[in-house]
């Protein structure tokens, strides 16, 4: 297991133990998290699964393909260099440590 922490919109964080192969979105739902509504379960259509990725952690993460960007720059709490969609994440080793915060959604 992975360990992520997440901050959920109250400002409470709380660590995780994410599963591998699953995604973001996926692994913070399957923890309870009633913040982030993810309402396309997936498929990268309604950026309601926006986060922010704290600090440098963002270097982790692989780049972005063209459709999350343009969900995102569309958001009005888009931010440049941290604001990625839980559901294009991979949750894989690499991402043990990574902290996120669910962003509002708009």
């Amino acid at each position: 297991m992975v360990k992520i922490a997440v901050t959920n919109l109250a400002g409470q964080t709380r660590d995780i133990e994410a599963e591998v192969g699953l995604s973001l979105m996926e692994n913070i739902r399957n923890n309870d998290f009633d913040d982030l509504a993810a309402i396309c379960g997936g498929c990268c259509s309604c950026c309601t699964c926006h986060v922010f990725v704290n600090g440098d952690d963002y270097q982790k993460l692989p780049a972005m393909e063209d459709d999350e960007q343009y969900l995102l720059e569309d958001s009005e709490h888009y931010q440049s260099g941290a604001s990625r969609l839980s559901c294009q994440i991979e949750v894989d080793d690499s991402l043990d440590g990574l902290s996120v915060t669910i962003a509002p959604e708009a």
